[in-house]
């Protein structure tokens, strides 16, 4: 029977897709997103938002119990394991980006790790389960994307993790619990209502929560489901519904499970290389090239000699900062990012503190940088670009280009950096034998009999000869 409502058909794929649906090519690339996100997260547990939001969910108990990543004797309800989790991903804004704009993996990984603790013993959950599950939440997302223009360009109205990401979590969650056609319908239903965080909040520590609520909410619409309670079964067909989000909303039905191509085969992810916002990753790279020819015949950077800095990038407010006060508005900061990298030659976790934010050498740069906006450079992470010139006292002016930065889907890190880069955000926290180890079981994730195994070592410690007896 052909299904008309788009709304069903979404159900239909999230029950119906089969870990004999997916491709090597998604195999791969979810394996590697599932690692940078396991990475930032862990890093993110460093961060104030992550312990304001732990602090917080401490009120909350039940009889089910979940792993805080690295935290071997603080456990949550499920819920709210994924919340902190969530936040946690999304701290530093260190964590994935897909196209159209979204963080695709930080509202989902965090709800199938703590629901598999929650889940009985029996039956075991594969990795290729984990794959499986962890790709439909991404796939909904990425098909709710592709329905309006809006969604092309870098977002001006609502942060996009807060609105696909919450279905997405919804859609992840529907799979691992093995929920009915029906059932899944309802919590797509029930998800829509808790969508939506402004733009404004971008650049505060307000904005993680955005990943975290995502993560929350899409559990509790499952679980609400679950228990029989009902929405508008064509929330997704409708403008009053999902199309509440995105101007030029145009839903259409999904095609059937049997014959289903994944966007994650067409449209591959962007790493990050340092944790701020992914457009200022290519005034990094544009800044770079411009330090060489200031750096010449010289070990630092000549400021007294620069009359005028010029950034021809996309109009962006939110990432419009000319003099950030803290280290969420510098991750926001075309002009921070680009002095720190002419004044230093490199951007990395440190550059975000508050003492480095504050320098003189900085604050000095920043009183040099004007923003231009060319017709041409669009605002969307597939066709920026950024030009950047560099204006000396003597008249001398230098400038460089950059279309595409290392990390960026065009350009994908390799895995040996995307590993290194692994293993520099978990160090501090675990030892190098569960880091190994780690690496080791994502890299054979689909090999993995019980991914129970996995979240055992997102707790700290690890069990000797646990990862090689199990793949």
């Amino acid at each position: 029977m052909k299904i008309k409502s788009v709304t069903e058909s979404f159900a239909r794929v999230i029950h119906g897709l089969k870990v004999g649906h997916l491709t090597n090519n998604v195999i791969q690339r979810s394996k590697r997103m599932i690692l940078d996100t396991l990475g930032v997260g862990f890093l993110g547990t460093s961060t104030e938002v992550f312990h304001k939001a732990s602090e917080y969910s401490k009120i909350y108990s039940s009889n089910i119990s979940s792993t805080v990543w690295g935290r071997p004797t603080f456990r949550l309800p499920p819920t709210y394991a994924a919340f902190v989790n969530g936040v946690a991903i999304h701290s530093m804004d260190f964590d994935d980006t897909w196209h159209p704009a979204t963080h695709p993996s930080g509202a989902v990984l965090p709800v199938l790790m703590a629901l598999s603790e929650a889940l009985p013993p029996s039956p075991k959950f594969s990795g290729l389960d984990l794959l499986l599950a962890f790709n439909v939440g991404i796939e909904v997302q990425g098909r709710l994307m592709n329905f309006s223009k809006e969604a092309n360009d870098i977002p001006k109205r609502f942060h996009p993790p807060s609105v696909v990401g919450t279905l997405g979590s919804a859609a992840a969650a529907s799979k691992i619990l093995g929920l009915s056609t029906t059932k899944c319908q309802e919590a797509l239903a029930i998800a829509v209502s808790h969508g939506g965080a402004p733009m404004a909040n971008a650049a505060t520590q307000t904005k993680p929560l955005h990943m975290g609520n995502a993560a929350r909410h899409g559990i509790e619409a499952v679980l609400l489901a679950m228990l029989d309670l009902q929405g508008n079964k064509q929330v997704l067909d409708m403008q009053t519904g999902f199309g509440a989000f995105y101007a030029n909303y145009s839903p259409e039905v999904l095609p059937n499970p049997d014959s289903y191509t994944w966007l994650l085969d067409q449209q591959d992810v962007a790493f990050k290389r340092f944790p701020a916002h992914l457009a200022t990753h290519w005034v990094a790279d544009t800044a770079a090239s411009v330090r060489k020819h200031l750096l010449t015949d010289r070990a630092t950077l000549p400021i007294d000699h620069i009359e005028r800095i010029v950034l021809r990038i996309p109009d962006v407010q939110y990432v419009n900062r000319p003099f950030p006060d803290s280290e969420h508005e510098a991750r926001h900061s075309f002009q921070y990012v680009a002095c720190t990298m002419l004044l230093d030659g490199s951007i990395t976790v440190p550059s975000f503190y508050k003492c480095q934010i504050n320098r003189p050498q900085v604050r000095e740069l920043l009183c040099k940088v004007e923003l231009e906006h060319p017709q041409d450079n669009l605002p969307s992470f597939n066709t920026l670009y950024c030009e950047i010139s560099v204006t000396l006292k003597d008249g001398a002016t230098f400038m460089e280009r950059s279309d595409t930065f290392y990390g960026h889907w065009r350009e994908p890190l390799s895995q040996e950096d995307l590993q290194a880069k692994f293993r520099a955000n978990v160090s501090s926290m675990l030892s190098s034998d569960t880091v190994e180890r780690l690496l080791e079981i994502v890299d054979n994730l689909e090999d993995l009999e019980d991914f129970s195994m996995l979240t055992t070592l997102l707790k700290g410690p690890s069990i000797p000869g646990m990862v090689r007896k199990s793949i």
